[in-house]
């Protein structure tokens, strides 16, 4: 299959809107998987680039480089081993950053990869930069790219307010359909944060592209999250986290393996199959997470 070729939000910023930069105190936020396509991670580029004064990076959930495992471990402030920069954790004590924190900061710039699905965090972590950049004066762009399960599919219910938290901030579809650039513009504009906000897009993305479907550098979101597959079914299996099952942390196949001890996994994938999922196949099997 030829890949469609895409110019990343992270790369258009670099060369074609770097005056949005320029002369500025920048903060980064990012992980492991912001990267441009020959895998050079932003906080690196940032650092080089001599129109760019990295001034402070901040981490989501899993850390910035993306190695804190479980789900619900938080993690601590630290220095970047590469850049020697401070990394401020917005998965800690707080969820959006402090006025100290952005104390040395003009601009936010945010550039992380979301997997399509309501539950992911990643979106809310800029959404509450949003709001710090509203209370203290700052300004957020961020930078696009791809849904990695298409922009053409909305599915599932939208979500109640009443049971808003870090999993679920605004009332949208479980597979929201939309890319980091295009939450950012309905929670300022729709959903009232109205910071000062600008998206950095792609070039040559279209909605029905699937992320394999592209030339764009895929690199795991997220400790559990190692493959498109992994973010296809995502928003299904995720549900199960809410149980006593097994959604596979801690195997290879996160989110494609379900289970539990006490589970019939004959019967159930015999149930399960009745389902008739266009593309879903079940079979059952035996696993044991292990890290």
């Amino acid at each position: 299959m030829t890949k469609k070729p895409i110019k990343l939000g992270l790369e258009r910023l670099l060369t074609e809107k770097i005056d949005l930069l320029r002369g500025a105190q920048v903060g980064l936020v990012c992980n492991q998987a912001s990267v441009d396509h020959n895998f050079r991670h932003a906080a690196d580029l940032f650092h080089e680039h001599p129109d760019i004064n990295l001034t402070a990076l901040f981490g989501p959930q899993h850390g910035i480089r993306g190695d804190v495992q479980d789900n619900m471990i938080e993690t601590a402030h630290a220095k970047d081993r590469k850049t020697g920069i401070r990394i401020y954790s917005l998965y800690s004590e707080t969820r959006e950053p402090t006025e100290e924190m952005l104390r040395d900061v003009d601009v936010i710039v945010v550039d992380l990869q979301d997997v399509g699905t309501r539950i992911y965090t990643f979106m809310y972590t800029m959404a509450n930069c949003m709001r710090a950049a509203k209370k203290f004066g700052k300004k957020v762009i961020a930078c696009d790219r791809p849904n990695p399960i298409g922009g053409t599919q909305i599915e599932g219910v939208v979500l109640d307010p009443e049971f808003a938290s870090f999993v679920g901030q605004f009332p949208i579809a479980t597979r929201h359909g939309m890319t980091m650039c295009e939450l950012g513009r309905l929670f300022n504009d729709e959903f009232g944060i109205g910071c000062d906000f600008e998206t950095v897009t792609m070039e040559g993305w279209s909605r029905e592209f699937w992320y394999d479907e592209t030339d764009g550098p895929w690199v795991l979101p997220s400790p559990n999250m190692p493959t498109v597959d992994s973010a296809s079914v995502f928003p299904g299996s995720v549900h199960l986290e809410g149980t006593q099952m097994s959604e596979g942390r801690g195997t290879t196949r996160p989110f494609e393996l379900v289970g539990a001890p006490y589970i019939d996994a004959d019967k159930f994938a015999e149930e399960l199959a009745k389902l008739n999922l266009s593309g879903v196949a079940f079979r059952s099997c035996v696993f044991l997470p292990t890290f």
